[in-house]
């Protein structure tokens, strides 16, 4: 008899975020909004049309059709409407804390200043507060020279001060196969010697050696996906040990053929080996569920029971990027709607 776990108690967890690409919350409907103000043609001829082109052989083909979807972003009114979309999926979700990845570089080239992309997801980000909390981690294109990441990098610290409250970091995203995290070890280094936190894509589609090198060579205190570090049982072992978080997106991984369906994902498997598993919904508009739905159905297909999904909702806000306070605080909040739960029973 399959594993139905309670969505209620599920939706009532408050949650954090921590694996979200900005730019894969576009749905169509706004894509195509947001191409009709900026009077930009779409190779699709109708919203439909477009989803229907949802269908992924690996993160390339993904990647194609993502960047192509940035085309409609140019103003800063486009980034502020596709934040604030994603913002109300999250508030329907119990989210209440959520720590943004977004790629100047895809605009940057599009002549889109970066000034325009700051200002428009921080405009949204700060307009829902205190229900929810956000931080920005600027990402840098690893299929790009890490040249192009470092002028990125210098074009954005001018900006440190207007958006002290929000940007904490920078990560690295875009295609792993034959980009491994130590090409970008200069600008990692850069980074943190301006006080920035530093996270990474790595083991998705990469070996699980591009996790370790990322901790060793860029200095990361979060690993983004990691789901290939099973390759490696010693590099389990320091996971385990060093209780470095890893950004898992199940929906995501078995749509782009990391795993073939959820019920062979490793999550739970590395969850009860002791590592300090997260769960996050990448990019949601294209691999089909925000994050309650990417807990429910994790939760059924690998038989979590609510505990365990406790236990993943305080991993979120113990290995995000908020205060001690703050994390205190939610984890009393998590404490008490479990204890409501139990007491139900």
């Amino acid at each position: 008899m399959p594993f139905t776990p309670d969505l209620n108690y599920l939706r009532r967890l408050p949650k954090a975020e921590l694996h979200l690409h900005i730019e894969g919350t576009l749905e169509p409907d706004l894509i195509f909004a947001l191409a009709r103000r900026n009077q930009v043609a779409l190779p699709y001829s109708s919203e439909e049309a477009l989803r229907a082109a949802y269908a992924f052989a690996d993160l390339q083909s993904f990647l194609d059709l993502y960047y192509a979807g940035t085309a409609v972003l140019q103003t800063q009114a486009d980034f502020h409407d596709m934040t604030r979309a994603y913002l109300e999926h999250a508030r329907a979700d119990n989210i209440r804390h959520v720590e943004i990845f977004f790629d100047p570089q895809s605009h940057t080239a599009r002549g889109v200043s970066i000034e325009t992309v700051f200002a428009g997801i921080a405009s949204a980000l700060r307009e829902v507060r205190p229900t929810i909390s956000a931080r920005m981690i600027l990402c840098f294109l690893r299929h790009l020279p890490e040249a192009d990441a470092i002028s990125t990098l210098e074009s954005a610290l001018p900006l440190r001060a207007a958006y002290a409250d929000l940007w904490v970091g920078v990560g690295l995203d875009s295609s792993e196969q034959g980009h491994p995290p130590e090409n970008f070890e200069r600008v990692f280094q850069r980074a943190r010697a301006q006080g920035l936190a530093c996270v990474a894509h790595a083991g998705e589609e990469g070996p699980a050696s591009y996790i370790t090198n990322a901790l060793d060579r860029l200095k990361v205190c979060r690993i983004d996906h990691g789901v290939r570090c099973e390759e490696d049982p010693q590099l389990v072992e320091r996971l385990v040990r060093e209780q470095i978080p890893l950004t898992v997106c199940p929906l995501s991984n078995v749509r782009l053929g990391v795993f073939p369906e959820l019920a062979s994902h490793n999550l739970g498997r590395l969850l009860r080996a002791g590592a300090k598993i997260t769960i996050n919904s990448d990019d949601p508009a294209y691999f089909g569920g925000y994050l309650l739905e990417n807990y429910a159905q994790t939760a059924t297909a690998l038989g979590l029971d609510s505990g365990e999904m406790s236990d993943i909702a305080r991993n979120g806000f113990t290995s995000s990027f908020l205060s001690p306070e703050e994390k205190a605080h939610w984890l009393a909040e998590i404490d008490r709607v479990e204890g409501s739960a139990t007491a139900a029973v």
